[in-house]
């Protein structure tokens, strides 16, 4: 069961306003745009689209609307753009959705060796007001190296979203995006270019990117990380921030290399005791709730997390890993821990009845588990 959102972001990011805000630059850019009838048409649709098939919708309208040459329609959508994304900020300024079916539209009809420049040339402007991540890869694996090309020279831009921009379209595993047929390491010149930006919006793109490969290639992320590491190209705290958030998946499956390059490589040294439950039985709505006590036999940094195995129908066990916290303790030192996990209804989450599973890790270490039954409220 899951539960039900009165929260649309579909309806948010793509909706009657947005669409005229849309259409009231296409006809400044292009006076013969048909404003209201292109609106109409955009609209009277959504109810029946999802957030995904909106962009594609408005694109296909304004293939509609806008004249068969692609070369003059491209041109149009450029001159429509608004200002760039405020260049001073660093970090959360992902622009306006509304500009997606800019990008697509290329993609779509500009995918070309006739065009191939243009079109590499006007996703570049148009990443600056919304990211072009999605659009570049049909050219990534249509012409892979002359994008892979453009896309070195876009890591070196001024444009902070421009050099996002390359690392984030190449991406092995970007989410709701087209797989790329390009081997995952071919991108790594860029990544080498970028991982000592200014800009943290360009490095967590580039540790999200290092993510996705340690799913494929635990080894060569850690290979490359300590590498960055020694060269001392970025700084102490943001080099720091990347090997975190690049090994994040890693560190949650208790990979030793990982646990170990962000200082919890060590097997801990410790003894758990008083782990219990107050909540074995627990109502949909409420919350599961443990406690257990921590004693170090040396002095050592602990990761301490949960692994918890969801209750299911018989056909996948499914499984996530939560943290709890990081503690640095002397010899003789005991913590004592608490934790509350809330099994309410989420959209994003299917609960089931019945029984529920937990692992207590400590650096990646399984230290005992527990049993609690998830019923009706």
């Amino acid at each position: 069961m899951k539960a039900k959102s009165s929260f649309s972001l579909k309806d948010q990011l793509f909706n009657s306003d947005k669409v005229e805000y849309l259409a009231t630059l296409m006809v400044q850019a292009f006076p013969d745009f048909a404003q209201e009838k292109f609106h109409q048409d955009v609209v009277k649709a959504f109810p029946k689209l999802e957030l995904k098939e909106r962009i594609a919708h408005i694109s296909t309208c304004l293939h509609r609307y806008l004249p068969d040459d692609y070369g003059e329609s491209l041109a149009i959508i450029l001159k429509s753009l608004p200002s760039e994304l405020d260049p001073t900020k660093t970090d959360d300024d992902f622009g306006d959705f509304i500009f997606a079916p800019f990008s697509l539209y290329v993609a779509l009809h500009g995918c070309s060796s006739e065009y191939l420049d243009v079109s590499l040339s006007g996703l570049k402007e148009i990443t600056k007001r919304f990211s072009a991540e999605y659009a570049i890869r049909y050219f990534i694996n249509a012409f892979p190296d002359e994008t892979l090309g453009f896309l070195s020279d876009c890591a070196d831009d001024d444009n902070y979203h421009v050099r996002r921009w390359a690392s984030e379209g190449t991406r092995p595993k970007l989410p709701w995006a087209q797989k790329l047929t390009i081997d995952y390491q071919k991108p790594l010149p860029i990544l080498e270019s970028l991982y000592a930006d200014k800009t943290r919006y360009v490095t967590r793109s580039v540790a999200n990117h290092l993510n996705d490969i340690s799913k494929v290639d635990p080894n060569l992320v850690i290979d490359l990380l300590k590498s960055w590491i020694k060269s001392k190209r970025q700084t102490e705290k943001e080099i720091s921030f990347i090997t975190k958030h690049a090994l994040r998946t890693l560190t949650k499956q208790g990979h030793k290399d990982a646990l170990k390059l962000i200082g919890f490589g060590s097997k801990p040294d410790i003894t758990i005791t008083n782990f219990s439950t107050s909540t074995p039985q627990v109502k949909i709505g409420d919350a599961f709730e443990f406690s257990f006590d921590i004693r170090a036999h040396k002095s050592q940094k602990l990761l301490v997390d949960y692994l918890m195995y969801f209750a299911n129908d018989g056909k996948k066990r499914t499984q996530k890993v939560f943290k709890i916290k990081q503690v640095d303790l002397k010899k003789g030192e005991v913590v004592a821990l608490k934790k509350k996990h809330p099994m309410r209804l989420m959209t994003t989450r299917r609960l089931m009845l019945g029984e529920h599973q937990i692992i207590l890790q400590v650096n990646g270490q399984a230290c005992g588990s527990l049993t609690f039954e998830l019923i009706e409220a």
